[in-house]
């Protein structure tokens, strides 16, 4: 028997050439021979009867805001109570944080450690309820041990592909969810290629960054809840790190629809991202003015999830940092170890290296006067820096 979910999802639409899809048939990137950019779920939003106060005695997760993700049927939701992290404020860098409000929204709350469990868990969802089977997603760490817990959480398979560089717990985590785990001598780029020729081989889903539009659905559902924790004010930054870029995009979505739900008005924050200097194609190009970035990878992070040579969605992305009058930063590995160590000793959270590349960038803007007294800067920690041991200790 159906339960509806009330999703008001009508259909996908390429961001670059608007071609409609069908949102019920399984898609991955726009069908237009000459396009093949990425597709945007969209959503009626005429149809809404949802009022934000109604999301007070909804459950603490990100399916509260089920009208507005692409699953239609309650029993295909896969699950394990992601969503609705903490916000934190900053308390003890004064030195750095004097007349500006510093805040930390921690995705290492998430059941498997990091963000990447919001957009797989939408994914996984969707593409159950469409009946794929098998699933292949080539990772940094984060997303294969994400897609391996939904995908075990569903009773569906996956093959996970990893750089041997990768630290030890993301490979273990994965294996022993029960995906089928691949060490691939290369970086990411090197794991898609061939995720993606096994992918159209054995007609497996291949959910790789912004390759099919649902990972991109659950990961807007943060700007829902950095409006809603805020009382539906949003900050006047954001500081964001970006390898594959699907949370900028996915958060500035959020925030396009939150003003077309009448939720939030037409003010956005400075989208800024942040990079680092082995993979910063989307730095260089921002200010360079260029409207996409060249590959890039200059070799080992500690950040791994910031080692993507080359983002598929550079061109949006960069179009996100100009639309919000944004900014770029790009930060050294040993500068990113120092504010992770800064963070640990002073506020008592261990952030993913990607996490604590903020903190060095916020303290580069707030320094060059691109972050002014008086506002409010919001910094996404995207992981636990325990996953990271190796990298960290090593």
């Amino acid at each position: 028997m159906t339960q509806t979910t009330g999703s008001l999802f009508s259909h996908l639409r390429c961001v670059e050439c608007g071609k409609i899809h069908e949102e019920n048939q399984l898609q991955t990137v726009c069908r237009n021979e000459n396009c093949k950019s990425i597709l945007s779920a969209q959503y009626d939003f005429v149809r809404n009867t949802l009022t934000k106060e109604e999301l007070k005695n909804r459950p603490a997760t990100l399916w509260r805001y089920k009208e507005f993700l692409p699953v239609s049927d309650e029993k295909n939701i896969v699950s394990l109570g992601e969503g609705f992290t903490p916000i934190l404020p900053l308390h003890h860098l004064n030195e750095h944080t004097r007349g500006i409000r510093v805040l930390l929204k921690d995705e290492s709350n998430e059941p498997t450690g990091s963000f990447k469990a919001r957009g797989l868990s939408v994914a996984v969802s969707k593409a159950k309820e469409l009946g794929v089977k098998t699933f292949v997603i080539p990772t940094a760490g984060n997303a294969g041990g994400a897609l391996a817990a939904y995908v075990a959480r569903a009773g569906l398979k996956a093959h996970v592909f990893m750089p041997k560089l990768t630290p030890s717990a993301f490979k273990t985590e994965a294996r022993l969810f029960g995906a089928n785990v691949t060490e691939i001598d290369g970086n990411i780029s090197d794991c898609g290629k061939l995720a993606n020729a096994l992918a159209a081989e054995n007609g497996w889903l291949d959910v790789s960054t912004l390759k099919e539009p649902f990972r991109l659905e659950g990961k807007k559902t943060m700007g829902y809840e950095i409006a809603e924790q805020l009382s539906w004010t949003l900050p006047d930054v954001i500081l964001y790190p970006t390898g594959g870029g699907t949370g900028i995009i996915g958060i500035w979505k959020a925030f396009d629809e939150l003003e077309k739900l009448g939720w939030t008005g037409s003010k956005r924050p400075r989208m800024v991202a942040v990079q680092s200097e082995s993979c910063n194609g989307i730095y260089t190009a921002f200010h360079q003015n260029e409207e996409r970035s060249a590959y890039k990878d200059n070799g080992f992070t500690v950040a791994n999830g910031l080692r993507v040579p080359k983002p598929y969605a550079d061109k949006v992305i960069l179009q996100v940092l100009r639309d919000s009058n944004g900014d770029s930063v790009s930060v050294r590995d040993e500068d990113l170890l120092i504010a992770l160590r800064e963070i640990a000793a002073h506020e008592g959270i261990l952030v993913a290296p990607e996490g604590a590349a903020l903190w060095h960038a916020y303290k580069v803007l707030s320094r060059t006067g691109r972050i002014e007294d008086g506002e409010t800067a919001l910094l996404l920690n995207t992981g636990s820096g325990y996953k990271y041991l190796d990298n960290i200790t090593g």
